[in-house]
Formats: structure tokens, sequence, C-alpha cells
């Protein structure tokens, strides 16, 4: 696993031996930074469930502002941490150690460009997760929230203030993005 393009761009990445995270496929991730183009300028992102950090780190080295990550795996936060140190881009980045749905519904009424859900597959998680963004204030006016689920897994088309605009399969992921209505 490498962050693809950017300031550290080609840079190996670390991930946690064994099931304990799933990183998203280099391919995926290609096929997710060639849909979101230049919303990644300047944004803030924010990375539930973040594994391996290498979402919110793919969209730093491509030039965004700042990356808060929010893992509950002290394990997964050392890896993240490395390699945050890896890629030269920790000042950009804040890391949280917490449960994931915990966090975010501390964060009502905070604005990011770009949310990322990466939750383990098959527990519900990315439901859950996607139910507090419709019923909150997490986005901007042009924000998207991009979701990694397998393809067992679905999502609505619309929930609450939110609009699926778009779904990708790779394999067994499937990749959906939401934005404002």
């Amino acid at each position: 696993m490498r962050i693809v393009a950017g300031t550290a761009g080609g840079r190996k990445l670390q991930t946690l031996p064994g099931i304990i995270t799933r990183p998203t496929a280099d391919r995926v991730k290609e096929a997710i930074f060639s849909v979101l183009d230049v919303r990644v300028l300047e944004a803030r992102v924010l990375d539930l469930f973040a594994g391996s950090g290498a979402l919110a780190l793919e969209s730093l080295s491509r030039g965004a502002d700042y990356a808060l990550m929010v893992e509950k795996s002290p394990q997964a936060c050392e890896v993240i941490r490395d390699n945050c140190r890896l890629t030269g881009l920790t000042p950009k980045v804040r890391l949280l150690t917490r449960d994931a749905l915990v966090v975010l519904r501390e964060l009502e009424g905070q604005s990011f460009d770009l949310v990322f859900l990466d939750p383990p597959y098959r527990q519900g998680l990315a439901q859950v997760s996607l139910e507090i963004l419709a019923e909150g204030n997490y986005l901007t006016p042009n924000g998207v929230i991009i979701v990694e689920t397998s393809r067992e897994e679905a999502l609505p088309v619309e929930l609450g203030k939110l609009c699926l605009r778009k779904q990708s399969r790779y394999g067994d992921t499937v990749v959906w993005y939401y934005q404002l209505r």
C-alpha cells in the first residue's frame, strides 16, 4: 500500500498485520481520488474508522489542508502515527484514539469538505454513521461523503438531507458518494 499521488506520492505505508484493519486497495483509492478531483484541494477532511490513515494521508498529499482521523484501535493509531511521519504530513493531522460514532456525535456543527467512512464490513457501521451524518451539519455546501462497504451491504439512495450521487464497484468493495440535496 502506498500514497498514489501528490507531495508524498510513491511513499509506502504501513498496515497492521492480520485482519484488524482492511486497507483500501490502491486501485480503489486511485478511483476515489479520480472522482473527487479538485475537491481535495484545500479540503478539511474527516476520516472515520481511519485504519492505516491511507485515505486522509492521500487527501493531504493531494492538497487538502487538514485531516481529523478517528480510530479506536491503539495499535492502528501507532501505525497512523508512523505513516504520518513517513509521509511528512504530521503537522496537518489530528488523530483521536476513540470510537468513531461517539466522536461523530461530538463533531456536530463542524463542517468538512470530505468525509471518509470505511468501517469494518458487514457490521452495520456504514449505515449508522451515514444516519448520524444525515441528521446533523457536518458537510460544507459542496462536501462529499465517501463510504466504502462490501457488495452485500446496501445503503439508501436518499437519507435525510443526503443524496447518493455516484456508486462504483471494485470486486467485493462498493464506494458510495453522498452530497447534500
